[in-house]
């Protein structure tokens, strides 16, 4: 009876063989890595940008009774902006993105400062902070010395603080409550100084609340900018017994980010000018 010996073994390719190892070792990568193939570019960061995620959905704003008056943010994100179409829409304030850490500048800043200003639109420029980069004190002047400055010809508004969640890595940029509290008054401090204005606090409650431990003693002289997609801005962080504006949307009409200013237009003039 013939014996039957078994065929030659053929090696796999050696392709196949990283394929299988390279796809053995993405089912025990940690969720970090797997986080970084998907961080944005840094300078990409914009108001709201974590909001989304964390923050409820957007929603049709309930105003009540209260006069409220229409506004948008925009950043490099948006490009050149149509400010004509979002003046016939009623818009009648505007913030733009000026800077980002001490590493970007918006390149549309010029297109959409000046563009909202020549329409006859009272506006702002913020800055997005990335407390692990560098002090509070080097980035407001940073800001103050790209875009962030003010002049008091009743058009422009105070510089905006944005403080939320890192697009880049931990939520809290690797800091404790106190130390986050003391980066954003060393920021605020410090554009006090540059500029003789209170900036405005753009954020969202829970964003605060777990990295500032619900700190409520910037609210007697710094404007709050509230950010929440839903139809009402929700509760507040601590201190604000009231907003100044609420970010209400990212899915506006023309440009996504839509605001509501907690007062009739002359509340607007009255914050330009200080």
């Amino acid at each position: 009876m013939p014996v039957h010996r078994p065929g030659p073994v053929h090696p796999r390719p050696l392709t196949a063989v990283v394929a299988a190892l390279l796809a053995a070792l993405s089912l025990t990568l940690p969720l970090s890595t797997a986080h970084a193939a998907t961080t944005p570019a840094r300078g990409s960061a914009h108001m709201g940008m974590g909001v989304l995620a964390h923050d409820g959905q957007d929603g049709t704003p309930t105003t009540g009774d209260v006069t409220q008056t229409e506004g948008v943010d925009v950043s490099g994100h948006q490009g050149n902006v149509a400010w004509s179409t979002l003046w016939n829409s009623g818009v009648r304030w505007a913030y733009t993105k000026a800077t980002e850490g001490t590493y970007y500048t918006n390149p549309y800043f010029a297109q959409q400062y000046n563009g909202s200003y020549n329409i006859g639109m009272i506006r702002g420029s913020y800055h997005f902070a990335t407390p692990d980069t560098t002090s509070g004190a080097t980035q407001a002047n940073y800001f103050a010395d790209h875009g962030g400055g003010w002049s008091r010809d009743g058009k422009t508004l105070p510089g905006a603080l944005d403080i939320e969640w890192n697009p880049y890595g931990a939520a809290c940029y690797g800091k404790s409550a106190g130390a986050m509290v003391s980066w954003i008054a060393d920021f605020l401090n410090t554009y006090r100084a540059r500029t003789g204005r209170d900036a405005v606090i753009y954020t969202a409650t829970s964003w605060w609340t777990q990295c500032t431990g619900n700190y409520g003693g910037f609210a007697s002289d710094n404007p709050l900018w509230i950010a929440r997609y839903a139809s009402d801005p929700g509760t507040l962080p601590a201190g604000w017994s009231y907003y100044t504006m609420w970010q209400y949307t990212s899915s506006g009409p023309t440009v996504g980010d839509h605001d509501k200013f907690n007062g009739a237009l002359d509340r607007v003039v009255a914050l330009a000018n200080g």
